[in-house]
């Protein structure tokens, strides 16, 4: 017990402490989490009928806003996606450049914002977030709403650059989120059961349920 209450007591110091940094350590948190993303998304599988690939981009985004918190996630996300934008070699398959933005998968780095911002919303103001169940829930909100509806979006107008704007959404389905849904599924998973392990059980900034929930405990 000792033993439990001391990896509690850390677990809250630390994400205190990822609150009450000074903006440069913030700024090298959400950098850390550009590499970390960078790094995941060249694991790629392309697929042979869609030029969306499978990559692990996802897995680092849907931690980002529960390590880094709702502003900083978010902000992180940006930066990967402005770094990228730019020309630096940061996206799936070492690439990078404006075009990849307004390319095929653009629609999806920008949802990437959105699910962060969202995620570390939820995990900053409500204690209830943190548990496996509920941060899952989120987790595939985010991911199969937050992320693809740009991203499909995205994918259809750049169909209709490259002259398939007749493409039904049926096969846009099949192109851009059929394929991907199990592997979704496994690192929202994966993700949660993580954030379920490093997230406080306990209020440490002020959350919106902090007395609602102070005697629940989180399974």
């Amino acid at each position: 017990m000792a033993f439990v209450a001391t990896i509690n007591r850390a677990k809250y110091d630390v994400f205190r402490w990822r609150h009450e940094l000074s903006l440069p350590k913030k700024l090298a948190l959400a950098l850390g989490m550009v590499a970390l993303t960078t790094l995941v998304a060249q694991v790629k599988f392309p697929l042979p009928w869609t030029p969306v690939p499978i990559t692990g981009q996802t897995f680092a985004v849907l931690l980002a806003g529960v390590l880094l918190g709702r502003w900083w996630g978010g902000i992180s996300m940006a930066m990967y996606a402005g770094l990228g934008a730019v020309g630096l070699p940061v996206f799936a398959g070492w690439s990078g450049g404006f075009h990849v933005i307004t390319g095929a998968t653009g629609g999806y780095i920008i949802g990437f914002i959105l699910a962060a911002l969202f995620l570390g919303h939820f995990t900053d103001k409500y204690v209830r977030s943190r548990s496996f169940l509920s941060m899952l829930v989120l987790m595939l909100f985010a991911n199969f709403v937050l992320i693809y509806v740009p991203g499909l979006i995205g994918l259809k107008l750049w169909l209709g650059t490259v002259g398939k704007s007749a493409t039904s959404f049926a096969a846009l389905l099949g192109m851009g989120m059929i394929p991907f849904i199990p592997g979704d599924i496994t690192k929202a998973v994966a993700a949660a059961a993580i954030a379920r392990g490093v997230t406080p059980k306990q209020a440490y900034n002020g959350e919106v349920d902090k007395d609602k929930w102070a005697n629940w405990r989180i399974p």
